[in-house]
């Protein structure tokens, strides 16, 4: 357990973060859950208005340090892979 005042006060903060990064990581899980989704079921249209969503949400995630910034990137290329071979 945390002996000075500094760390109780770092403990609480970590806590808030921990729950605002898995609400971040959620909803970037949700939208790559949905873009397959619009992958495999070949509506090739609809993937593509997605698309720009989709990244927006990626590029948010990399920047507040979810995940990597590269990561992000290679998320986005391989579904504009995907949907251009639909």
């Amino acid at each position: 357990m945390a002996n000075t005042k500094s760390a109780i006060k770092r403990i609480r903060r970590i806590s808030r973060q921990t729950d605002v990064n898995k609400a971040r990581k959620s909803r970037y899980k949700n939208a790559l859950k949905k873009m397959s989704m619009l992958i495999e079921t070949k509506k090739k249209s609809e993937a593509l208005k997605f698309l720009p969503k989709l990244n927006s949400e990626l590029m948010k995630i990399a920047k507040t340090g979810v995940i990597k910034k590269q990561n992000a990137s290679r998320n986005v290329s391989r579904i504009t892979k995907k949907i251009s071979s639909i």
